[in-house]
């Protein structure tokens, strides 16, 4: 099995370059304007053939031409689970340079073509097609067992979150990464959003002094039909704890760090099913901050990530919109809109005072379209992974430990529940 070879870099003015075909593309290393992508999932093992082997000869390095992002080949990625955000993956792919679907794996694709060759599972997709990466959106009980099996096979993978259904589930992929020196991206989008990047370096940077607490809410009304086309949407292994707000628990750990304690309330009256409807979380993170957030996929409001972005058509767009308040010492940062409250240096910092507002740059990009770029650079093996499985396992733990917080009623340490899984799950 060959290492993925070395490809040309821009400069990293280019990485967000203006000009691109609609205003969400982005200009990333080593691809052309305009990749397009829907929450995919890391490269896992490195690829198991050259990529620029499919070049004629006559325009190899061996006969001294250099290598252009022309002629780098796309990278032939496979899609695992065609519902609702595997077609979202499959438009994705088509849009993007950089990038081709080659093969659906799913039974219902087998009787509703999708414009390419189409398999009854992952085991007949991987033995028939030469592929260099695929993208998991199947249900997340079998998360673990694809991408195991996808790493084995030698492909870079994208898997869709949550990495698992368990978190001590998830240690078995992060030993078979580690043990198959695989490369495997997690799915959480959001984290290449450039607000959360701008965000991110405004909190570690100090700008608003010490954060001591935050704040955040997703409430949408999800239809019916959400719960009844997908049967395991209802299940043990959905809820909006799992399903949505491991997306804003995983946010939070990116921008505050780890938590080290939590406790929850969860609530399934709405809806009546087997999984909870609304969760309520208290956070405290390691650093002394603590924080609260409130998720529910029954309750009408404009207020939540996707309402505050224009990532997810499905939702209506709220100019100016926020998902998480963040309180620090010398000031406050509303995310994803980038709103800074401060004082004037020349008055006093108190609460007596006005604050004055300002806005944060962030290029232009949608987190989808920088996730695919950085997935195919990722199946290149020219990035590392911005969400490795064992980073993604640590956001598992925290939903796990809110579920057993919520059941409890009692504090749960994050220490000592990562702990405890991993000894039962290597008992």
């Amino acid at each position: 099995m060959r290492r993925p070879v070395a490809v040309p870099t821009l400069p990293d003015s280019a990485l967000f370059a203006k000009g691109c075909p609609d205003e969400w593309n982005m200009c990333s290393r080593a691809l052309l304007p305009g990749a397009i992508a829907a929450e995919w999932n890391d490269s896992s093992t490195p690829i198991h053939r050259d990529i620029r082997s499919r070049r004629p000869a006559s325009e190899s390095e061996d006969a001294g031409v250099s290598v252009t992002e022309s002629e780098i080949s796309p990278i032939r990625i496979g899609l695992i689970g065609a519902g609702f955000m595997g077609r979202q993956h499959i438009e994705f792919i088509r849009a993007a340079q950089g990038a081709v679907l080659t093969a659906v794996a799913d039974p219902a694709a087998l009787s509703a073509p999708l414009g390419c060759p189409s398999y009854p599972d992952a085991v007949a997709l991987l033995g028939s097609e030469n592929l260099d990466a695929v993208i998991i959106a199947n249900p997340n009980a079998l998360h673990v067992d694809t991408a195991i099996d996808c790493l084995e096979a030698g492909v870079a993978v994208l898997l869709e979150k949550p990495v698992a259904v368990e978190y001590a589930q998830s240690l078995r992929l992060v030993d078979a990464v580690a043990r198959l020196e695989g490369r495997l991206l997690v799915g959480h989008h959001r984290r290449h959003h450039p607000a959360v990047g701008r965000a991110r370096a405004a909190i570690h940077d100090g700008e608003i002094g010490r954060v001591i607490a935050v704040s955040g809410l997703w409430s949408a009304r999800k239809e019916d039909a959400y719960f009844t086309s997908a049967p395991w949407h209802a299940q043990s292994g959905a809820g909006v704890t799992l399903l949505n707000a491991v997306h804003d628990l995983d946010l939070l750990r990116h921008l505050c760090g780890e938590v080290a304690e939590v406790q929850a309330m969860q609530s399934s009256h709405a809806r009546g099913l087997e999984v909870e409807d609304t969760v309520s979380i208290n956070l405290r993170f390691e650093s002394g901050a603590v924080g609260g957030f409130l998720a529910s996929d029954a309750g009408v409001s404009p207020w939540g990530w996707d309402q505050s972005t224009e990532e997810t058509l499905e939702f209506p767009y709220l100019p100016d919109g926020v998902a998480y308040q963040f309180v620090g010492t010398r000031g406050a940062l509303s995310v994803p809109n980038l709103a800074k409250y401060t004082y004037d240096p020349a008055i006093s910092a108190d609460w007596h005072s006005p604050l004055s507002r300002s806005y944060l740059a962030a290029a232009p990009s949608g987190s989808f379209q920088a996730q695919l770029a950085h997935f195919v650079d990722v199946a290149r093996g020219t990035a590392e992974p911005l969400v490795s499985a064992a980073d993604a396992s640590r956001t598992l733990a925290l939903v796990e430990a809110t579920a057993l917080a919520a059941r409890t009623g009692e504090t749960v340490d994050l220490r000592r529940f990562r702990a405890d899984a991993a000894g039962l799950a290597n008992a």
